[in-house]
């Protein structure tokens, strides 16, 4: 009976362990995605108060994501030096300064606030997925990254929802300063239940070296180049229909602006839950690649749909778009786990953090050339047709991954 024992208690240890550290990276994820996002739900309100068009909340999103691009080519060099659970902390930092920018109302230091709030977010996903990785078994990888991942709609729910209540009760500058507390509440937490590591006076690589390093590592292994598109093309997909779902419904099929962001909320429920699916989808069928594929197929097909908008009954219409939302916002999980189980050995946030360059590329490119061909078609549906060829490449490129890795 005591054999019995001594053999069951490594393993409750390592799923306390898991599920200690899977709760940790969600509830940073949640906080970082609510800390981005956190302007865009109050943006009218904050764009009369500065004089300047609420279409300025565009730019500053911009600013935040291709901070983050350059942060994130960084981070595997900055998680090997310092540990992930350092970078963490100081990626909450960044939130925490981010809010308290915003809050001065000087264009200036908002521009500067921004840029943190990149930093700590490109920082982010690299240092969870270190993490993560050391503690997560093989069988569980994907449902356990997607449902972190399933942080990024919750982060956007609670950001859409607390700041205009906050609001309603106290000037949008206190209400940025309460959400402040946040990022400082889940560092006090992320001591308490994971203390950082004495640094390792090793030596690391230089920050240029090591981004480097990192994207060569990519460019000679066929499976992280097929995962560096794949993350471009379905944060492209992700990004231009979450931008442009209320303004399809509304100007396309003749919604109510209230009833179209309705919808739009819908979707980003559908994504929380699409990430958790999928996960798991991934780890029943054992594979990644397979899932990565019929999310592409899913994805381009549901875009080729959106052309014929306007001829589908309301509840088709809504169906569509939930459905968009669960396949489009659903697929970040699994590509994190396939990242973290191609990666060399010890490398799994470097490695993470010079593909997910690939996914902010997406990010920044996706609405904007989205827009470009609105301006060329006036047509919505035909720029979502368009886009449509985003989701088939992909199933394409993950098809011949897969194939290749069997």
């Amino acid at each position: 009976m005591s054999d019995l024992i001594a053999e069951d208690a490594p393993q409750t240890r390592r799923t306390s362990s898991l599920m200690q550290t899977l709760a940790a990276a969600t509830l940073i994820q949640i906080v970082a995605t609510a800390s981005v996002l956190a302007l865009t739900a109050i943006a009218p309100t904050v764009a009369a108060d500065l004089d300047i068009g609420a279409y300025w909340i565009g730019y500053q999103i911009s600013l935040i994501y291709a901070s983050g691009m350059f942060s994130s080519a960084v981070a595997g060099t900055l998680v090997q030096r310092f540990g992930p659970i350092r970078i963490e902390q100081f990626a909450l930092v960044c939130f925490v300064i981010g809010f308290a920018g915003i809050a001065t109302a000087n264009i200036p230091l908002i521009i500067l606030a921004s840029l943190f709030i990149g930093i700590g977010y490109g920082l982010n996903n690299p240092a969870s997925s270190e993490m993560l990785s050391r503690v997560t078994p093989q069988n569980k990888r994907n449902i356990v990254f997607s449902l972190k991942q399933s942080g990024v709609p919750l982060g956007g729910i609670l950001a859409s929802f607390a700041f205009p209540f906050l609001s309603r009760y106290v000037d949008w500058h206190v209400a940025l300063l309460i959400g402040a507390v946040a990022p400082l509440l889940t560092m006090g937490l992320l001591a308490m239940t994971h203390a950082a590591k004495p640094i390792n006076p090793r030596t690391s690589p230089s920050l240029l070296r090591g981004l480097i390093e990192e994207q060569s590592t990519i460019w000679r292994n066929p499976s992280l180049r097929a995962l560096s598109f794949l993350g471009f093309a379905y944060s492209a997909m992700q990004l231009s229909v979450s931008a442009f779902a209320v303004v399809t419904l509304v100007h396309d099929a003749g919604w109510s602006l209230l009833a179209a962001g309705s919808v739009a909320a819908a979707m980003q429920f559908a994504g929380a839950f699409g990430r958790i699916f999928w996960g798991a989808v991934a780890d029943r069928i054992g594979g990644g690649y397979i899932t990565l594929s019929l999310l592409g197929l899913l994805g381009g097909s549901g875009y080729v749909l959106l052309y014929w908008l306007t001829d589908l009954p309301v509840i088709a219409q809504v169906a569509l778009f939930i459905a968009m939302g669960g396949v489009t916002i659903g697929w970040n999980g699994v590509l994190l786990a396939e990242v973290a189980h191609n990666a060399p050995e010890g490398r799994v946030g470097a490695i993470t953090g010079g593909v997910l360059v690939y996914t902010f590329i997406g990010v920044i490119v996706g609405p904007s050339s989205f827009a470009s061909i609105y301006a060329l078609t006036e047509h919505y549906g035909a720029s979502f047709l368009i886009f449509s060829l985003f989701g088939f490449a992909g199933m394409t490129t993950a098809w011949r991954a897969h194939r290749t890795n069997r």
